[in-house]
């Protein structure tokens, strides 16, 4: 087979190209690169490795000590509003006035990141001792108040009257006799429902003919239930004050228009809240 002209000359293009690249290759064998792209010295070293890793853990354990100073912060805060003491003498927005003479330091010795991370351990375990002792006074705080107001009286309204006595009466939906374990109090719908003493939230939530309920713990096997309301202002674990309002009065649940299913129970069972209602407050 003949070659023309132009296979002729692209094949002596590539031989020329084959060429100079061997002999380029040749050349350059014993050369040493001046600027390698990856040095091995330019490579992490254990040591180094080992250093960010403490580093990290320091900063991680850094945060975590800002967050307990923050929690501390906002108890005491609370605490301090509690006990009405002085802005001006509790401030835990502030760091505490300091000062005194200046002494320099002849030398100041360097502590090493294993040194500081076992000084913030101890600092960090420090705070959790005294967070834990200032939730301790804090419930202590909580359950003398709770102690002084826990007092059942008067009525779960601020407007409104009696419709209701506890005992038997007939059904308002199918006309039979029927046992009514409570007293209700008719009103406005959107009108204040009130704790009638201190105590806890057992209950916020909806209940079977009851509609939306209120249970308050008040301690000693006593309970208070608030029924029908239109909506609800506290949650589950919440300490109420006496007189506090704690819903809305509405018409939800088993009910014929807006008022409030009040009930009061000894030992999980309701007893007539009468005397209650119609006693003075302490």
């Amino acid at each position: 087979m003949k070659l023309n002209k132009l296979h002729w000359l692209s094949a002596l293009v590539a031989f020329a190209l084959v060429s100079g690249l061997i002999v380029h290759l040749i050349a350059s064998a014993d050369d040493v690169p001046q600027n390698p792209a990856y040095l091995l010295s330019s490579l992490p070293t254990i040591d180094n490795l080992k250093v960010n890793s403490q580093v990290t853990a320091v900063t991680m354990k850094l945060a975590e000590l800002q967050s307990q100073v923050l929690r501390l912060n906002a108890l005491g805060d609370r605490l301090a509003e509690e006990a009405s003491i002085p802005d001006n003498e509790f401030n835990f927005q502030q760091a505490p006035p300091s000062g005194g003479p200046m002494y320099q330091a002849d030398s100041v010795k360097q502590k090493s990141l294993a040194e500081l991370s076992q000084g913030i351990d101890t600092l960090a375990e420090t705070l959790e001792h005294e967070e834990k002792q200032l939730k301790m006074l804090e419930s202590v705080s909580f359950g003398h108040h709770i102690e002084n107001t826990r007092y059942l009286s008067g009525r779960p309204i601020t407007k409104g009257w009696l419709s209701s006595y506890f005992g038997l009466r007939k059904d308002p939906f199918n006309g039979k006799p029927a046992m009514h374990k409570g007293v209700d109090f008719a009103g406005s719908e959107n009108d204040d429902i009130i704790a009638t003493a201190s105590g806890v939230v057992s209950w916020a939530s909806s209940r079977y003919g009851y509609g939306n309920l209120i249970e308050i713990n008040h301690g000693d096997g006593l309970k208070t239930r608030y029924g029908h309301n239109k909506t609800i202002a506290v949650s589950v674990g919440d300490v109420v004050n006496k007189g506090q309002v704690i819903a809305k009065m509405g018409s939800t649940g088993r009910s014929t228009g807006p008022h409030v299913h009040y009930e009061i129970l000894r030992n999980n069972r309701q007893i007539d809240p009468s005397k209650y209602v119609y006693r003075k407050a302490k």
